[in-house]
């Protein structure tokens, strides 16, 4: 059974880092791309971040563009989202996805999803 656990969601002050985690097990998805979504309270879920299966190729969303980085550590079937320079409305539910054939900003490209860790920012 495919799982994927987020960690390192936690309250931090407007300015400060959090650096998230999210370990897959059941498969390797080191041939597939994943990313990072969040989800605010009466909003629809957004794209973060996504990597490729080696690591090589990166993307963002315009809004943390140069705040956050992108990692993954296939050897530990890990992915990571280091978020420096938080800002109160990267408030949210942050998603883990895995599988997708291609870099994408679209959940329906992703196969597999975490249940999520919460990142409040205060101001």
């Amino acid at each position: 059974q495919v799982q994927l656990v987020e960690s390192g969601g936690g309250l931090v002050q407007a300015g400060g880092s959090l650096r998230l985690s999210c370990a897959a097990s059941g498969r390797t998805f080191s041939s597939s791309a994943m990313a990072w979504f969040r989800q605010a309270p009466g909003k629809e879920r957004e794209f973060v971040a996504a990597i490729s299966g080696n690591g090589d190729s990166t993307y963002y969303a315009r809004s943390v563009k140069g705040r956050f980085t992108i990692s993954r550590d296939n050897a530990k079937n890990t992915i990571y989202l280091q978020m420096n320079s938080l800002k109160p409305e990267d408030t949210a539910e942050y998603y883990c996805a895995a599988d997708s054939r291609l870099l994408s900003t679209i959940t329906s490209r992703y196969n597999y999803w975490g249940q999520g860790t919460q990142v409040s920012v205060s101001s």
